[in-house]
């Protein structure tokens, strides 16, 4: 496509920057292409399987974001326990508070649970086995999780939380992506309640 674009003089493509609330590190944009000729030696793969070639790669991306979930509620998580421990108020860490302590036990379980569920679709892929149904599960998953850990470890941080030196209010920033993209959950649910529980499809 690049050299198709270079060689139409980029008359035919035009690229615009959107602007996010978060995830700077990679740009987002629209693409518009109008009237691109696209000559056979560049073409990679055979005309007119571009969207199966793009399915191919959907069970392994939601398997990434399912980690980077992870990855991402994990270190929050790690965060709010350094701070918890240092943090003393009325002589004792505000960790040995339960009200602290369990919501970041829970939202750690469930990132327990995610993991394990990527780990099973990695599996699967790995293994050439069909793994639709994993992968999707483990994207959902990861993502709730990682929207709740961020959310607490920021709460166990009280105001402090909310100020840019102290990374959770970016990783609470970051993680809300994960609910809309690169599915919604609501699609995901869509995939498991047709393909995976036999339903009527709903949309």
């Amino acid at each position: 496509m690049i050299v198709a674009a270079e060689q139409a003089g980029l008359e035919a493509v035009e690229v615009r920057e959107l602007h996010k609330c978060a995830r700077k590190a990679v740009d987002t944009n629209m693409l518009f292409i109008d009237n691109l000729f696209v000559s056979k030696e560049d073409l990679i793969g055979e005309e007119g399987k571009g969207f199966y070639y793009i399915l191919h790669g959907l069970n392994p991306e939601r398997i990434l974001v399912a980690a980077e979930c992870v990855g991402m509620g994990k270190r929050a998580i790690e965060k709010a326990v350094q701070y918890t421990k240092e943090r003393v108020v009325f002589d004792r860490p505000i960790g040995m508070n339960q009200g602290i302590q369990f919501p970041l036990a829970d939202a750690y379980a469930k990132l327990e649970t995610a993991e394990l569920m990527a780990y099973k679709a990695a599996t699967l892929f790995d293994q050439g086995l069909p793994c639709g149904k994993e992968a999707n599960i483990a994207k959902y998953m990861a993502a709730e999780a990682a929207a709740q850990a961020t959310d607490r470890a920021m709460q166990a941080h009280g105001g402090y939380g909310y100020i840019k030196d102290y990374d959770v209010e970016r990783y609470w920033r970051e993680a809300r992506l994960f609910r809309i993209a690169p599915i919604s959950q609501e699609m995901v649910l869509n995939y498991i309640g047709e393909h995976v529980l036999g339903l009527p499809r709903s949309y």
